[in-house]
């Protein structure tokens, strides 16, 4: 069991492995306003894992992930803290809708297919961290490839025949003009290697070999599912077939995009990655179960279809540890901390099958978001609603500006809507902006003005009426 810490990609100046739980949360308040209970939970979660990894390897095995239940509506930041604890943690990370699964012996998703899937987002994860660490020699490598192609080596040009025996230059004379070659080559690559530095070669045009991937293929139906049928005959025999491939004129740019990708390939050990990402996933692996509520409950009547205690059943195996068959191999699921979530409005926790209920022993309700939430929601964060759309209009060259009165009046009018329609949370803030921004965004382009200043005013007589007017409302906000 390794307890090498994962790369934290500058999302904290600490190291996953060294943050407290104190520290966890303080990084989970500059993304998500409010919700303490659910960000002291994940980070105790967390925190734990760390723990984990420093006992001995018996009593490691036997320490069972505390999986989390999220309890609240919709736009409150359930999916948004388990997110961004991911990344924190440096997890791979998937979210997947309890209500897409269905029980076994029916047509759709089984619920193995949740690890697959977590095992090939693991794979991405690693296999662009390798990227990252070998980016410039692959770049390096791709370069000389492309001048290469832009002007050829001395060694593939033939020399001419000599017409007559008799005129060839001595021996010494033959060594001269080779290396007065070589020295005009050198230069000539060296000056092509400057303009393709300063982008003056981009509307070239070069001939790569590419391979060519037309080759016949055939699918297996299996009871894994489908991101198992596809089977292919060049892998099973390739030989057969050999390595065909095609010429291809690309330009300079897209060339060289496509030969450090090439290299890149070239580098990388994929059987080292796929076995780092497979260790990566079974020891920190997070899935974020949504909509759980959905799944929720009994059913009373009889009939051929699906139950939704039939797909709770066929989570449970997940849930308490068993071994999944991917196309990499066996996974463990024992230590992959689950965090679910759901609404509620309609069944309770409750209503789960007593032996799921016992596999998320932590249970979190999250607070409905007041007007006060709307305020900071629009303002605090990172990437914060307001900073979006100052960002993206000042690609227009206008400076836009939102008094402090006007993030008020929207925060007012978000939490009205929820109030008087359905409560859909900081979602609300995301149509609201929208009709808001409507005439700026539209007009952006082709105004003279270079600055515009939204207060109250502005948004008053933007939204007041299709805030007033609740049928209106429904469609629009």
């Amino acid at each position: 069991m390794s307890s090498k810490p994962f790369p934290n990609h500058g999302l904290s100046p600490h190291s996953p492995d060294e943050m407290t739980p104190r520290q966890i949360v303080s990084e989970l308040d500059k993304h998500v306003v409010g919700q303490g209970g659910a960000k002291r939970a994940v980070a105790i979660a967390l925190r734990n894992r760390i723990r984990r990894r420093k006992l001995g390897p018996e009593m490691a095995h036997e320490v069972q992930p505390k999986n989390i239940i999220m309890i609240g509506t919709t736009g409150v930041g359930k999916t948004e803290i388990a997110r961004r604890l991911a990344r924190l943690a440096n997890s791979p990370f998937l979210k997947v809708e309890a209500s897409k699964f269905t029980e076994v012996g029916y047509v759709g998703r089984d619920v193995e297919s949740i690890i697959r899937d977590l095992i090939d987002v693991a794979i991405d994860m690693v296999r662009q961290e390798k990227v990252e660490q070998i980016a410039e020699k692959a770049e390096s490598s791709a370069e000389e490839r492309l001048l290469d192609l832009l002007l050829p080596s001395l060694k593939k040009v033939k020399p001419p025949e000599p017409k007559q025996a008799s005129t060839e230059p001595a021996p010494e004379t033959t060594l001269e003009i080779a290396a007065q070659d070589e020295t005009r080559f050198l230069r000539t690559r060296e000056k092509l290697r400057k303009k393709l530095h300063q982008g003056d070669l981009v509307e070239r045009f070069v001939d790569i070999d590419v391979p060519d991937r037309v080759f016949p293929s055939f699918e297996i139906i299996t009871n894994q599912g489908l991101e198992e049928m596809d089977v292919n005959l060049r892998d099973m025999l390739p030989g057969l077939f050999g390595a065909r491939t095609r010429r291809r004129k690309m330009r300079v740019d897209e060339a060289m995009d496509y030969l450090v990708m090439e290299e890149e390939s070239k580098l990388i050990d994929m059987e080292q990655v796929t076995r780092e990402a497979m260790e990566r996933a079974e020891e920190s692996g997070i899935v974020f179960l949504d909509e759980i509520d959905k799944i929720a409950g009994r059913e009373a009547g009889h009939g051929p279809e699906v139950s939704r205690e039939g797909v709770q059943r066929d989570i449970l195996p997940i849930l308490e540890g068993t071994t999944v068959n991917s196309r990499y191999g066996m996974v463990r699921t024992d230590h992959i901390l689950f965090i679910a979530a759901g609404a509620f409005h309609v069944s309770r926790p409750s209503d789960l099958i007593p032996e799921l209920q016992g596999r998320f022993p932590i249970r979190v309700e999250l607070d409905s978001l007041t007007e006060e939430d709307f305020v900071r929601i629009l303002q605090e964060p990172r990437n914060a609603l307001v900073k979006q759309y100052v960002e993206m209009i000042a690609t227009e060259g206008i400076r836009l500006r939102f008094t402090q009165s006007a993030v008020r009046k929207i925060a007012h009018y978000a939490a009205a809507v929820n109030e008087n329609s359905q409560d859909i949370g900081a979602r609300r803030l995301h149509t609201i902006m929208e009709a808001l921004m409507e005439d700026v965004s539209f007009d952006a382009p082709e105004m003279n003005q270079k600055a515009v200043t939204v207060d109250a005013r502005y948004v008053r007589r933007q939204l007041a009426e299709i805030v007033k007017d609740e049928d209106l409302s429904r469609y629009i906000l």
